[in-house]
């Protein structure tokens, strides 16, 4: 299951690690712009994220998980100062993420 390496991957603040469990064809939906991102604007996103000490995960857990479909939550501290309770669910195609969308609250801090 990919869970546990998506964990390792956040904790250790590696982005090679996280990248390579993505496959080729990568997309993720922003539903708060209207846009998606393929794999290399992700991956330049996630590299960012995982450089800032003002970027924190916390309480990141797998709620669901099979060979298709992949549903994690997590609380997100952003280095503006803003909180997020944010749940993202990831398609899978031959054993990488494919696909993912995500749904983010604003939350106090």
């Amino acid at each position: 299951m990919l869970y546990t390496q998506i964990d390792q991957a956040m904790n250790d603040r590696n982005a090679e690690a996280w990248e390579d469990l993505l496959h080729d064809e990568f997309e993720f939906v922003r539903h708060q712009s209207g846009t998606s991102m393929n794999k290399q604007e992700v991956v330049a996103m996630m590299r960012q994220f995982m450089a800032s000490e003002g970027v924190q995960e916390h309480s990141r857990r797998c709620v669901y998980e099979n060979d298709d479909i992949l549903v994690t939550h997590a609380i997100m501290d952003f280095s503006d100062n803003t909180r997020e309770s944010v749940i993202a669910v990831y398609t899978k195609k031959d054993g990488k993420l494919v696909r993912s969308e995500t749904g983010a609250t604003p939350m106090k801090r």
